[in-house]
């Protein structure tokens, strides 16, 4: 790939409109037909396009707000990634800025890639930010396999709304110190592989329970208690030098004068609080323009793309109407606010790009970090070891919610200890029930889900299943997802509970071996659930 010649030369060598066109990001389709990958290649060309951002389809999450498109997996996405990021590459006059949201992985936008834990399973590590670090590292390295020069992570959100529909897993967890160490050691690792960063989403989006993607969260709070816990981790980033920080759709009225106004589109929240008072001198990224929370405020094409840019925002990402927004930005915006703007974003490429090492020849495998991070995160939610080793001396039946019964952690019991196992996907209650009477209960439950909607996946039946069993029976429950969905049960009347957070085989296979006794549970959780519980390290 060619060199970006350096600020301030570059400043001569673009006209003013081929250097507003480096300030738009429009998104990328990694499973785009022809039609529409010619189509991306002539807005590159004509529109003078500085950087692209992917996404898996049209169907998926990024642009499917409502669910109704069928999302077609394609094993092959990772191979077709890299090609057209080459392809893309070649339609571009100076070099394109790749980049992509991957806080746990190549996964998180494509299939049969490497996939880490959430954040949430993250923040129950303790003592272990060198594993952090480790998985930044290793999602930069994936990312420059593909081409990729800028991981748009990691979240510095604060979990701190158990109904947040966007966030929570997503976030390192509901204490600030614990947000900041967990993204500064993430963002640490990442830029060892001389890979972009990114925190989101500004000023914080973690205390809503409306997704920005349908409609405008209003943070109401003020400015003092934002400013000691939300605005707390983009500090801590900031002081140790991330590379870019992305604007949240979401209202802050202590934060602006104008009550309902996206932060995406405020001057006083950018240009005020986020340069002025926190002295950030680097990258504005938009949240994604095609959102609706700011989508559907701006009928004019181009009106949303120049208000954004107004408000302070150097990089305009998912932006919808590229042509109409840069003659907008050419009509209204002065010569200097251009010209700011370029050279933070030329800067940022050049630092990228004429940085690029060469691809590595494959990406990293990550089945041995998961394995240790399985290890680190397992925790102990309520009761503890010895009353787990006195329950299973006594007997016990398996019963498995939201998966087969023949999954890992039973089938990895099963060869220490022989046992009764049935799962609800493939045997009625009543018959479940029938068989279990006056037993011990071992209960995994995999809900469908990360995310709150529709209680995480799991059906009325089966969370009125769950409750029934736990109220009534001898239970030891092994969690497997978003530890919120035990909100939804009465889980102080188990004898124990032990959320292990990802479904991922290694994480099955540690907590098996956690209930036979043979490793310890080490985590803690970094959330705070509604039921008043002991959480325990022992």
């Amino acid at each position: 790939m060619n060199k970006l010649a350096p600020y301030p030369k570059a400043t001569a060598l673009l006209s003013p409109k081929e250097k507003v066109g480096q300030l738009f990001m429009p998104a990328a389709f990694i499973n785009d037909n022809e039609e529409e990958i010619q189509a991306l290649e002539k807005l590159i060309k004509e529109c003078h396009i500085g950087s692209l951002c992917f996404f898996h389809s049209r169907a998926s999450a990024a642009t499917n707000f409502e669910g109704k498109k069928e999302v077609v997996y394609n094993e092959d996405s990772l191979e077709t990634l890299k090609n057209l990021i080459a392809r893309y590459q070649k339609a571009a006059k100076t070099p394109l800025l790749i980049s992509i949201d991957a806080e746990w992985g190549l996964a998180m936008r494509v299939e049969n890639s490497p996939q880490y834990p959430y954040a949430i399973t993250q923040g129950a590590i303790v003592g272990h930010t060198d594993l952090i670090f480790k998985i930044g590292k290793n999602i930069a390295h994936d990312c420059k396999y593909c081409g990729i020069h800028w991981n748009l992570a990691p979240v510095v959100d604060i979990n701190n709304n158990p109904n947040n529909p966007v966030i929570g897993y997503r976030s390192y967890g509901g204490n600030k110190e614990l947000v900041s160490e967990n993204a500064i050691a993430y963002t640490l690792g990442t830029k060892s592989e001389n890979i972009l960063t990114c925190a989101k989403h500004f000023p914080g989006h973690g205390d809503t329970a409306i997704d920005s993607h349908l409609g405008l969260p209003i943070i109401e709070k003020t400015k003092e208690a934002l400013w000691d816990h939300e605005l707390y981790p983009f500090r801590e980033l900031i002081a140790n030098g991330v590379d870019a920080v992305m604007i949240g759709h979401l209202a802050v009225p202590s934060l602006s004068s104008q009550k309902n106004t996206p932060a995406t589109l405020s001057k006083e929240i950018i240009k005020g609080v986020l340069r002025e008072e926190m002295q950030f001198t680097g990258v504005v990224i938009s949240d994604a323009l095609n959102m609706h929370s700011v989508s559907k405020m701006y009928p004019t094409k181009g009106a949303l793309e120049w208000t954004a840019f107004d408000a302070g925002n150097d990089v305009l990402c998912f932006a919808e109407n590229i042509k109409e927004g840069i003659d907008l930005i050419l009509k209204n915006a002065s010569e200097q606010q251009i010209e700011e703007s370029f050279e933070r974003l030329w800067k940022l490429k050049t630092k990228a790009i004429n940085a690029s090492d060469e691809a590595p020849k494959e990406v990293r495998n990550p089945e041995n970090l998961n394995h240790k991070l399985a290890y680190e995160s397992l925790t102990i939610l309520q009761g503890e070891h010895k009353e787990i080793h006195s329950f299973r001396k006594e007997g016990f039946v398996g019963i498995t919610i939201g998966k087969e019964a023949n999954n890992p952690f039973f089938g990895t019991i099963s060869k220490s200890v022989t046992i009764a196992s049935f799962s609800t996907e493939s045997s009625p209650k009543k018959s479940i029930l029938e068989q279990i009477e006056g037993k011990n209960i071992l209960l995994a439950v995999f809900p469908p889900f990360a995310k709150p909607k529709d209680n995480f996946g799991v059906s009325r039946q089966d969370i009125e299943f769950i409750a029934n069993l736990i109220a009534t029976k001898n239970v030891v429950l092994y969690h497997f997802g978003n530890p919120y969905f035990l909100d939804l049960l009465p889980v102080q009347k188990a004898k124990a509970v032990v959320v292990a957070y990802q479904d991922f085989e290694t994480f099955q296979q540690n907590a098996a071996n956690h209930y036979l006794g043979k490793v310890d549970a080490k985590g803690k959780l970094p959330i705070t659930l509604n039921f008043d519980v002991c959480t325990s390290t022992k």
